[in-house]
């Protein structure tokens, strides 16, 4: 057989991403749509500073499973890299993996010191069930979407990820990028929420220093809350579990190696294989269509809307207290550690230069969650049963 380069160029430049791109009518503009996507969120995270460790690797997985011919997510003769890390989200390791690494970096003493911070928790998951309620009610989702675009309203990825693997997972890269893109943008959703439904005079409150917890109490929250949660609601049991295990191995004191091992090695590579599977189930086909758009917009709700019921039961407490509670602590509520503390501390900094609000705010943080894996473990019991 004669040679010709141009042959043999021809054949390269036909079978390559390029042709994919842009030779493929619509379905290459598809892609193409979805690649300047990925670059906008790269943007975000590496410039922005959004999220950074989670965003680069969601986006970056994205980008690469909308390159044509890339076959990185999976392949008619052999399945991709992706498709295999992919497992851990499917079979729920990598949510509950997080959730151990989170336990061990989250300080539950300021939570221990005030009791009271567990309503403001609670209040906080107010958007999850109205937004729950109203996709299935208003936009006629079935009852286990609308149960995992509800979770949105936690601003908590690793949940949002393990209840929409089991309830829907063909919703999965729209879910779990509305909830993690939702949770970088706390500094800008927030504040003006925050603003409209306190006074001024209430966000200017000083609130008197946390009294000291001990090591043994700090020891016993993680294996009572473990004990009492997952028997009230079995299905929480890989979240809480993992959470209050991770927490454990830091305060207990003779584990330190492994403490070092959850907070650093192991939550760094879960993070990435998380990241990069959840980014690539963004394939142009699925993602680009009008309930992406819906399932964030009620996304963005459900967070505005935790955000306000933390805010309100704030109010409530500043007001039962008689001013000891700055009622923007009620904002840190939602499940974002500790970017939500951070911005109550903040805005009550605008407010009063000598105000420190961080670990009075911690407490409504890390009760948020509790109160997010609960309002999951919740769904999880809920929605089999309404469907069978």
């Amino acid at each position: 057989m004669e040679f010709s380069f141009t042959a043999v160029l021809g054949k390269i430049l036909g079978e390559s991403g390029y042709a994919g791109l842009f030779g493929n009518g619509m379905e290459g503009l598809k892609c193409l749509a979805m690649i300047l996507i990925a670059f906008v969120l790269l943007y975000l995270g590496i410039v922005k500073k959004f999220e950074p460790l989670l965003l680069v690797t969601i986006a970056f997985g994205m980008l690469l499973a909308n390159l044509p011919f890339s076959n990185m997510i999976s392949n008619v003769e052999n399945d991709g890299l992706l498709y295999w890390l992919y497992t851990g989200v499917r079979l729920d390791i990598y949510p509950p993996l997080i959730f151990m690494g989170v336990g061990a970096m989250t300080d539950f003493g300021p939570l221990i010191a005030r009791p009271s911070s567990l309503i403001l928790g609670a209040a906080a998951q107010f958007g999850i069930f109205t937004a729950f309620l109203g996709a299935l009610l208003i936009f006629k989702f079935p009852v286990n979407v609308a149960a995992a675009i509800g979770i949105i309203g936690g601003a908590d990825g690793p949940t949002a990820i393990m209840v929409t693997s089991k309830l829907a997972p063909e919703y999965l890269s729209a879910i779990a990028i509305a909830a993690y893109s939702y949770m970088a943008l706390i500094p800008m959703i927030q504040p003006p929420i925050m603003r409209a439904f306190t006074r001024k005079k209430d966000r200017q409150i000083k609130m008197t220093q946390l009294r000291e917890v001990s090591n043994t109490e700090k020891i016993i929250f993680p294996i009572a809350v473990a004990t009492v949660v997952i028997l009230l609601l079995p299905d929480t049991a890989p979240l809480i579990g993992m959470l209050m295990l991770g927490n454990l191995f830091h305060v207990c004191g003779v584990t330190a190696r492994l403490d070092e091992t959850v907070q650093n090695a192991l939550m760094n590579i879960v993070t990435i294989f998380l990241g990069l599977t959840v980014g690539a189930t963004a394939a142009a086909d699925t993602f680009l269509t009008w309930q992406t758009l819906e399932i964030i917009a009620m996304g963005l709700v459900a967070f505005a809307l935790s955000t306000f019921g933390g805010v309100i039961f704030g109010d409530i407490m500043c007001w039962v207290t008689k001013g000891k509670v700055n009622p923007l602590i009620g904002s840190a509520g939602v499940s974002a550690v500790p970017m939500a503390a951070r911005v109550a501390q903040v805005e009550g900094q605008k407010e009063n230069p000598s105000n420190f609000l961080l670990m009075h705010a911690m407490g409504p943080n890390v009760a948020g969650v509790i109160g997010s894996a609960a309002a999951a473990g919740f769904f999880l019991k809920l929605v089999p049963m309404l469907m069978g």
